[in-house]
């Protein structure tokens, strides 16, 4: 029964779709990001729905003939060059091609509909109903994961949806992270305090999740996660007692079995998971040291033959960290590149920041900067000990803080803005003022 409603409801979207192409980019995240079509049962579970929303979009973009031109910024421009440089590590991978080209096929979708998502995000209202979109997606299970894990006193973990990027439990608690501070943005730029307080809600819960996830990694997450958010809250007292808090609550509520699990970070020698880890991150340089342009190609870890080639003791699986996923994958070149992309997004997060500072009509920019720096950093935290290099979830972060810089840039011009103390170094202590006639 929730399969037919399911598929009816999205058929009824479609034809918005098809009208209003934005509202395709939409449907196309939600699907990407949350995999709702994975909580029901029959035919829903199998059917590409995200393929049949973006030749949709596709269609109404012609129809709307928009977006009239596409985005180039930083993040596009490498975007585009992160999927020519993973077409020719491809090409000369040590792996099965059908493995091989079933994963870059994934990959090229993903770009392709981020550099979509990125010609359309042209105005605050977009991109604020983006990120509602994307808090949504994962909110809904960083509170239905809290409340598990509340009601059943922490005695299970806590997973993502099936046969998706964040099912695993670790990929799911880093997935949270990311989200939280994104939510705490909503939360400032709501009106209504209902909404307020149901932000507040879903960011303890998540919490809540994150530590019943039973993660060490998405511990050392939450820790640095944490740090940043009061380096970069307005309100340190107020935000730095309420994180306390509510950490403290989250973690005194997990049973015994938790604390053992977590100590083991502090013994990790003695652990195999931890050195599984240790041994296939070493194994990910050695091919790359062996390959340093094209790397293993796609899913090079995971094949034993392929690992044999520079380290026959070391069994194949995961590489268990975004850096040593694309380091051994496709080498120091196209790492460097993938590097380039998280760099560029925190960059434009941090001339939004400087540029837009003192500009109330600018104000949600500067607020979606800082927590989306937040963001950033437990990403490259939690993302240290997981394979999470090709997360669209994250590069669609990363695509809005270019949409967000060309927003700002645009209402400056426009606003006749002009910087005032040339002498200070660009994206510090930037005041803006309104230019004024002289005479």
């Amino acid at each position: 029964m929730r399969d037919l409603v399911f598929a009816a409801v999205l058929c009824g979207l479609l034809p918005l779709a098809a009208v209003r192409p934005f509202v395709g980019v939409l449907l196309w995240c939600w699907i990407s990001f949350m995999n709702p079509h994975q909580t029901v049962w029959g035919f829903a579970t199998t059917m590409p729905w995200a393929m049949l929303v973006f030749c949709t979009t596709i269609v109404g973009c012609v129809m709307a003939a928009e977006p009239r031109r596409p985005a180039v910024n930083a993040v596009t421009a490498l975007l585009c060059l992160f999927l020519l440089c993973i077409t020719v590590t491809s090409y000369t991978a040590l792996g099965p091609e059908h493995v091989v080209w079933a994963k870059w096929e994934w990959a090229a979708k993903i770009i392709m509909g981020l550099l979509l998502t990125a010609a359309l995000l042209t105005d605050q209202r977009r991109i604020h109903a983006l990120v509602w979109l994307m808090v949504i997606a994962l909110g809904y299970y960083g509170v239905r994961g809290g409340l598990f894990t509340i009601v059943t006193g922490g005695s299970f973990i806590v997973i993502g949806p099936p046969s998706s990027i964040i099912s695993d439990r670790n990929h799911l608690a880093a997935a949270l992270l990311i989200t939280i501070p994104l939510m705490n943005y909503l939360r400032t730029q709501s009106r209504h305090r209902a909404v307020q307080l149901g932000l507040i809600a879903a960011m303890g819960l998540s919490v809540f999740s994150v530590v019943g996830s039973q993660s060490r990694g998405a511990l050392l997450g939450l820790a640095a996660m944490s740090l940043v958010f009061w380096a970069r809250s307005r309100s340190k007292l107020l935000s730095g007692t309420a994180m306390a808090l509510g950490i403290a609550v989250a973690v005194a509520f997990m049973p015994d079995s938790w604390w053992a699990r977590m100590h083991t970070i502090e013994t990790y020698q003695e652990d195999a998971s931890a050195m599984g880890r240790v041994t296939i991150w070493l194994a990910s340089l050695e091919l790359a040291k062996a390959h340093p342009f094209t790397g293993g190609g796609f899913m090079a870890m995971y094949n034993q033959a392929v690992v044999n080639t520079v380290a026959p003791d070391v069994q194949a699986r995961a590489a268990h960290s975004i850096w040593f996923e694309v380091l051994g994958e496709h080498g120091f070149l196209t790492l460097f590149v993938w590097m380039g992309i998280i760099a560029a997004g925190a960059w434009y997060s941090m001339r939004v920041s400087a540029l837009a500072r003192g500009r109330p009509d600018l104000a949600w920019a500067v607020e979606l900067a800082r927590m989306s720096q937040v963001s950033i950093v437990a990403y490259l935290v939690a993302g240290s000990l997981l394979s999470l290099a090709y997360w669209d979830f994250f590069w669609t972060l990363m695509v809005v803080q270019g949409a967000t810089f060309a927003v700002v840039r645009a209402a400056l011009r426009e606003g006749g803005v002009t910087r005032v103390g040339g002498a200070i170094p660009a994206g510090i202590g930037w005041r803006l003022r309104p230019a004024t006639a002289r005479g």
